[in-house]
């Protein structure tokens, strides 16, 4: 058995190729080798971001970027699983995208300069901020009315959200926990509080299942 991930070129050479512009020739000819579901072997990039923005939740990521955090490459990735609307970064244009595995492509990403910033941007839109951080006052999130149209928000490992960003939110909410830890990883915590929006608020099925034939 091959170790590699993916499939190889598409059997029967040039002349079975489907006919449909979803598909990708070089993809065909080459095999597909990304991390992306099944349903979109061979697709293109921007035919893969298409079919996901026709099934996107209406809640958002935004991520703290002061110290170009590791985590948040695996932040973006929970994302794009969780079928964010968008991921938003604040404060260093510049982030680790190692984490996020590729999955970049699939996701719109916006930056802010700073919390002024995005907060001007919610409000434009009626987007309530949750934050996400476990200081005095914050609700577990399994216990608060999380909104179905929402900005999530996330801080920096170590030092959490700035004092800044959680006083723009409407709602503080934490991740109950039970060990001798303070908290869990950053990424950990976000992939958490996303899959708490999703057990809630989203349709049953995938983008994957939704996709049509091809």
């Amino acid at each position: 058995m091959s170790d590699e991930v993916g499939v190889g070129s598409w059997p029967g050479g040039p002349a079975a190729w489907p006919d449909d512009e979803r598909y990708d020739p070089e993809l065909l000819a080459e095999g597909d080798r990304r991390n992306v579901v099944d349903r979109f072997r061979y697709w293109r990039v921007e035919a893969i971001t298409a079919e996901l923005d026709r099934h996107r939740h209406p809640f958002h990521v935004a991520i703290e970027n002061w110290q170009h955090d590791l985590n948040i490459g695996s932040i973006v990735r929970s994302a794009n699983a969780f079928l964010a609307e968008a991921v938003h970064i604040v404060g260093r244009r510049r982030w680790n995208r190692r984490g996020a595995m590729v999955t970049e492509r699939y996701q719109h990403v916006v930056h802010h300069e700073d919390v002024a910033a995005l907060l001007a941007w919610s409000r434009e839109r009626g987007l309530p901020i949750v934050a996400v951080d476990n200081v005095e006052g914050s609700i577990p999130v399994d216990a608060a009315d999380l909104p179905e149209r929402c900005l999530l928000l996330f801080g920096q490992e170590g030092p959490g959200l700035s004092a800044e960003a959680l006083a723009a939110a409407d709602l503080v909410v934490e991740i109950r926990q039970f060990g001798s830890t303070r908290s869990i990883n950053a990424a950990a915590a976000a992939a958490v509080v996303m899959h708490e929006w999703v057990r809630r608020n989203a349709r049953s099925g995938t983008p994957g299942d939704a996709a049509g034939p091809g």
